[in-house]
């Protein structure tokens, strides 16, 4: 069947689910402050001002961003872009392209960070090698995703043993983000497309060949997408930024660590192959054939195989995917669904319900134990897109929290002692158990 953006709705169960997310990541109530007798943490920041007018791009990477310190437990981060005055800000005026953040290592001699040279990179466990090293990351689904860790997982940061020798662990915050007021088309310039953006070399220098019709080649930082016939930007320059809220616990012997793996659609070194990975992040979606049209089939689905390093219980899933996306799942090697993440389109103006917009992705919060992944297991990513117009720049990623079997045999005996919830705060236990009956349940 085709489907078109405006009229995929998410079911009742998930309009709860998200709404007690919300709630819950803006004012925590006090029964849930405490975690398996731990103090459950929250700060809220602002990243440095992002300077727009109509029909910019700022695509800027911020490094020692302000970030809790010490050695701790990560549970949940979640970010917007809101004005100077604090207000959120809807997507059809500055639309949120992607934001990730991430940990590296700098010296520790180097107070004003300004040694870009001697930073060391501190990524996640994988699978891309060369790209797609964040910790967290999300785009215009940023206000209705859940990034919350279940108990007794946390992604451990600030090991004082991790960082090498005369070097401290810092933070990096990238945020692109579009300015569509007054332009001539505002979806083709989120999708970035080239001939909008009237550029003919990268941000690098080098040429854009003909047959790239749209992606991050053609909308980096500072480029421009074209305006309206006679519309007027004077006096139409704002500062926005990202304000973004991180929930932590201290670090202690009640925590499961997890490892980050991002998948990506694009990667087909598996597929063909080559031994190492080759992630591009983004492709391109054609436009359905009259064929396909005439058979109510405007679907356009990607697929590929990438290899798990190590495997253990999934206790977390979702996937990212702009514009145009139905949505995205994770299988086993055998074909069984491990993961399955739908997007949620606007239908409003109020921001974090725009139309025609993705303003959430669902989640996996897999029964625990229930859904395994083991050591080397090549697993499918498929991305399915709506292709009842041509998208250009889009991504098909896939982001797994793993528990290894290793630590969760070494660590739960020490844990079973502390008092829990089957899931903790912000989703109940009893909606927990509802939610998860099924493997790979959204």
């Amino acid at each position: 069947m085709c489907y078109s953006g405006n009229k995929m709705k998410m079911s009742p169960l998930l309009v709860l689910l998200i709404a007690l997310l919300s709630a819950a990541t803006t004012t925590p109530p006090s029964e849930a402050l405490n975690v398996r007798g731990h103090l459950l943490k929250s700060k809220t920041f602002l990243s440095p001002a992002i300077s727009l007018s109509p029909g910019s791009v700022s695509n800027k990477w911020y490094f020692d961003i302000p970030f809790p310190r010490g050695h701790l437990a990560l549970k949940s981060f979640n970010g917007e872009v809101v004005d100077e005055h604090g207000v959120p800000v809807p997507l059809h005026e500055t639309y949120l392209h992607h934001w990730v953040v991430e940990p590296y290592y700098a010296p520790k001699n180097d107070v004003a960070g300004h040694n870009r040279s001697k930073v060391i990179p501190a990524r996640n466990s994988g699978v891309c090698t060369t790209t797609l090293g964040q910790y967290y990351g999300l785009g215009s689904e940023t206000r209705h995703t859940a990034t919350w860790v279940p108990d007794p997982y946390g992604i451990e940061i600030g090991d004082p043993e991790a960082p090498p020798e005369g070097y401290v662990e810092r933070w990096l915050l990238n945020v692109h983000a579009i300015d569509t007021r007054g332009v001539a088309d505002k979806l083709a310039c989120t999708e970035c497309r080239c001939d909008l953006y009237n550029v003919t070399v990268d941000e690098h220098g080098r040429d854009i060949q003909k047959d790239y019709t749209g992606g991050l080649r053609c909308c980096y930082d500072e480029t421009q997408c074209k305006l309206k016939e006679g519309f007027v930007a004077d006096g139409e320059k704002r500062k926005l930024f990202l304000r973004y809220t991180v929930m932590w616990l201290e670090w202690s012997d009640a925590v499961l660590p997890v490892k980050i793996y991002i998948f990506d659609v694009t990667d087909r070194a598996l597929m063909e192959g080559k031994s190492e990975p080759a992630c591009k992040v983004e492709y391109q979606v054609e436009e359905c054939s009259s064929e396909n049209r005439a058979k109510n089939d405007c679907v356009h689905v990607e697929a590929t195989k990438q290899i798990l390093p190590r495997g253990g219980d999934i206790v977390f899933g979702v996937a990212h995917q702009h514009s145009g996306g139905i949505g995205s799942s994770l299988h086993g090697e055998d074909g069984r669904l491990l993961c399955e993440s739908m997007a949620t389109y606007g239908e409003g103006k109020e921001a974090g319900d725009e139309e025609g917009y993705i303003v959430g992705m669902s989640t996996c919060y897999p029964k625990p134990g229930s859904v395994t992944v083991r050591d080397g297991e090549a697993l499918t990513v498929v991305s399915n897109y709506s292709s009842e117009r041509p998208h250009t720049g889009v991504m098909g990623l896939f982001y797994i929290l793993v528990a290894e079997h290793k630590q969760q045999q070494q660590l739960l005996p020490v844990a079973a002692g502390k008092p829990g919830l089957c899931f903790s705060f912000p989703v109940p236990c009893e909606l927990a158990k509802f939610h998860s009956e099924s493997p790979g349940s959204s």
